[in-house]
């Protein structure tokens, strides 16, 4: 599986093997697969954030936190990448 994520100005891909996960996120997949972005309604893909802790971001740049192994999917805790 490939996961498009954007550092700094440039675009990276990230690849990881099918049905890997992110350290630290562990959510159901019949969970995982209802998770959309709260601003846009896009299917969030699993990334890590600039600290290494695991995030979800959306197609359009926004990166939400995970905290103890719960997405934090509100607007007002979303970053931009």
């Amino acid at each position: 599986m490939t996961d498009p994520t954007s550092a700094g100005s440039g675009a990276e891909t990230v690849s990881r093997p099918e049905g890997a996960q992110v350290v630290g996120l562990e959510i159901e997949p019949w969970v995982r697969a209802l998770l959309r972005c709260p601003a846009s309604g896009s299917e969030l893909l699993d990334a890590v954030g600039p600290d290494g802790a695991p995030e979800l971001r959306s197609p359009e740049g926004l990166a939400y936190p995970v905290r103890d192994g719960v997405p934090i999917l509100l607007a007002s805790e979303a970053r931009r990448v």
